[in-house]
């Protein structure tokens, strides 16, 4: 097979210079701008999903509930069945949190809109540490006694000697006196 000799450099800048070269190609669009419209109408359609549980968990199954659990992932059923709610729960709380299955989906559904979910599933787990400007519940100071009342008391335990079983004792006697106003 003969070989062609390599043109020179003049040559080369000649062919160039009448030949016509391929544009590179066009990368493709970032695939963010092509679905987001495609995402805008399928949230229209389907409405709220996950995300929209754990923004408002809290404010949806109450402050007790959220504590202990948080949404997962809701997965739609076939068929158009209702879908089935995963709800990671905090060790063995969970007994409780099924026991209050029934109230939770009843909340859920409120929010979502009824028969969006037909099942909760229950997945024992730790939790994601809260956010710093998460709301941790304050506890209140019990209200002291009136002054006839700790009086009464401490006349009861004066016969006992002094140490921590009277101090254990006298505590349980101001819990149990509040305990009577309150209810």
């Amino acid at each position: 097979m003969p070989t062609r000799p390599l043109p020179d450099l003049e040559e080369t800048r000649r062919i160039l210079a009448s030949r016509r070269t391929r544009p590179a190609p066009r990368p493709p669009p970032p695939a963010g701008r092509g679905l987001s419209k495609l995402i805008r109408e399928l949230d229209a359609r389907f409405g709220q999903g996950p995300g929209a549980l754990q923004a408002r968990w809290r404010e949806i199954v109450g402050e007790q509930i959220a504590r202990r659990t948080e949404p997962v992932k809701l997965v739609k059923g076939r068929n158009g069945a209702g879908a089935a709610l995963e709800v990671r729960v905090a060790g063995p709380a969970a007994a409780l949190i099924q026991h209050q299955a029934p109230e939770i989906l009843a909340r859920v559904n409120l929010f979502l809109g009824s028969g969006s979910v037909e099942r909760l599933r229950i997945v024992q787990g730790p939790l994601r540490p809260q956010p710093a400007g998460a709301a941790k519940p304050t506890r209140r100071r019990p209200a002291p006694l009136d002054a006839a009342e700790e009086a009464e008391l401490v006349r009861g335990l004066a016969e006992a000697p002094d140490g921590p079983l009277k101090a254990a004792l006298l505590a349980l006697g101001r819990g149990a006196l509040r305990n009577t106003h309150r209810g």
